[in-house]
């Protein structure tokens, strides 16, 4: 019996050093920023050991990402609610499902701007920016894929255009107070609406020169 209960007391009090971890570490980032955190700070702030920070996890490179990965997926949940919240409504066209979904993102990202801010300042690890934005061009390949059909190739040039657009928004958006942002998201969003994949765009016939004569 008690070797069954030891893992499970050790799992729980693991789970609770690492959020207190992350949460100290959300703090610390965002008063001195990436660059100039230290890993004493984190864990002084935690209560917890420089041991157990390296237990969990790498530096604090690994703490920025595992923050990052969750910022992400509350964004992603926030979308795709909003996706099915709109279907539930009966709508069905692309372009709107498309534009929810951003309009969603960029609220989510004004809900949690102090924290938003960590990741689109320009302050992270190595290599993040390109991180950064790889994620959010996978983000917004699947809200474009809204507008393809199963045999259609990738638009790649309305794909650059709408993640750029989105990762200029966001930094942004963060920037400004609540009703300038909210405002601005509304503006954004309402604009990518006017994209469409160039295939689906309607032949213009050539105008034809009628003969005088």
């Amino acid at each position: 019996m008690d070797k069954t209960d030891k893992p499970a007391r050790v799992s729980s009090r693991g789970a609770a050093t690492r959020t207190s971890l992350l949460k100290a570490a959300t703090q610390v980032f965002r008063t001195v920023g990436f660059a100039k955190a230290g890993v004493s700070e984190v864990v002084s702030v935690a209560g917890a050991s420089v041991g157990s920070l390296y237990h969990h996890f790498t530096g604090k490179a690994d703490l920025y990402l595992a923050l990052y990965e969750e910022f992400q997926q509350r964004q992603q949940e926030r979308t795709h609610q909003a996706v099915r919240d709109a279907r539930s409504g009966g709508e069905s066209d692309p372009t709107r499902l498309m534009n929810i979904a951003a309009h969603a993102y960029l609220l989510g990202a004004i809900e949690e701007r102090e924290t938003t801010r960590l990741f689109f300042s320009g302050d992270g690890p190595p290599g993040f920016d390109y991180q950064l934005r790889s994620r959010l061009t996978q983000w917004t390949d699947r809200n474009v894929a809204l507008f393809r059909k199963a045999d259609e190739p990738v638009d790649e040039a309305l794909l650059i255009v709408v993640s750029g657009s989105m990762l200029l928004a966001v930094a942004e958006v963060v920037n400004r107070d609540d009703i300038d942002s909210r405002k601005l998201a509304d503006d954004i969003t309402g604009l990518l609406t006017e994209l469409e994949p160039r295939n689906r765009r309607p032949e213009h016939p050539e105008t034809s020169v009628q003969d005088p004569s």
